[in-house]
């Protein structure tokens, strides 16, 4: 990514401005994910995430989550579940599950739901739009930054998402500028071994992006790896475990990967004579890298920052 692409990035809040033109002021109706509109009546002061996905994009922005749902094992994200616990919200049922008596109790004035993934509440919209005005979002269609924006579209929180995304770029500008990268292409491998899929991230992929933005040149895995029997999807192709051995890349990035995961990915003989196992120049991207938001992003960056700083 050029310096042209970061002023790009750095000024992209400011299209809120005339991508919300229809938006502006109160009150405002909203496209969803399906081209159906939400109706709101003014800036919301109670939202209900049934997606825990979505809930750090809403925390990013300080918009009034009084509510989450939680992963499938009751938990937030660890990137942002200190954040979401100093400002009180509280945990609803876990993905894959819903309480419409929760919901109603807790008298939201907007309900945020996923269009898809495992903890998506599409099934029960028509029950929840009876509580409150319902905004469908397709997280996984949307680049973390355009989520930002859309989010901040429905909760009045355009300002504090020009923020948000002004700072973000000049944080990757400002740490692209300080690395001592390895020579040669990258990969973002999610490791998984023999017998299940082994995703690679694609170059304009949500990761992909956020490692060209720091100074890395991508190695975009070929389409025709995607298995036929998983859904694609526009970060990674999701490959076989026989087809790491194809790769080509310098270094290694490990998704959601720590330092045991990269000697773990090294130690593997069937991928022995990759070239970043051949380099040890294996790493772990994070433990919550496996999702882009706000939070996890800055995570990453400030990851590379220690790996590259060079301090």
């Amino acid at each position: 990514m050029n310096r042209r692409s970061f002023l790009t990035l750095a000024t992209c809040a400011a299209a809120l401005g005339s991508s919300a033109g229809a938006v502006t002021g109160w009150p405002r109706r909203l496209t969803n994910a399906d081209g159906s509109e939400t109706a709101l009546p003014r800036a919301p002061a109670r939202i209900l995430s049934t997606s825990v996905t979505l809930t750090g994009s809403l925390l990013a922005i300080g918009a009034p989550v009084i509510a989450s749902a939680t992963t499938v094992r009751g938990a937030f994200f660890d990137q942002w579940q200190a954040v979401a616990r100093a400002r009180g919200v509280d945990k609803l049922w876990r993905a894959g599950s819903i309480d419409l008596e929760a919901a109603w109790a807790l008298e939201p004035d907007l309900i945020v739901v996923s269009a898809g993934g495992a903890d998506s509440a599409l099934a029960q919209r028509a029950a929840l739009a009876e509580v409150a005005p319902v905004l469908v979002l397709d997280y996984g269609a949307m680049a973390w930054e355009d989520l930002t924006r859309r989010l901040a579209q429905a909760t009045g929180r355009e300002a504090e998402a020009e923020a948000l995304l002004t700072g973000f770029a000049e944080t990757l500008d400002a740490t692209r500028a300080a690395l001592t990268l390895p020579a040669g292409r990258a990969n973002i491998v999610s490791y998984n071994g023999p017998g299940a899929p082994n995703p690679i991230a694609r170059a304009k992929g949500a990761h992909g992006r956020l490692l060209t933005g720091l100074g890395f040149d991508l190695e975009d895995p070929p389409t025709g790896w995607q298995s036929a029997s998983m859904p694609a999807s526009a970060d990674v192709v999701r490959a076989s475990y026989e087809h790491l051995t194809q790769l080509s890349a310098e270094t290694t990035f490990l998704l959601a990967g720590t330092k045991a995961d990269a000697a773990r990915f090294m130690a593997d003989p069937i991928l022995a004579n990759l070239p970043s196992v051949q380099r040890g120049q294996v790493y772990g991207l994070g433990k919550n890298s496996f999702r882009i938001d706000y939070y996890s992003a800055r995570e990453v960056v400030d990851g590379i920052t220690r790996q590259f700083g060079g301090a």
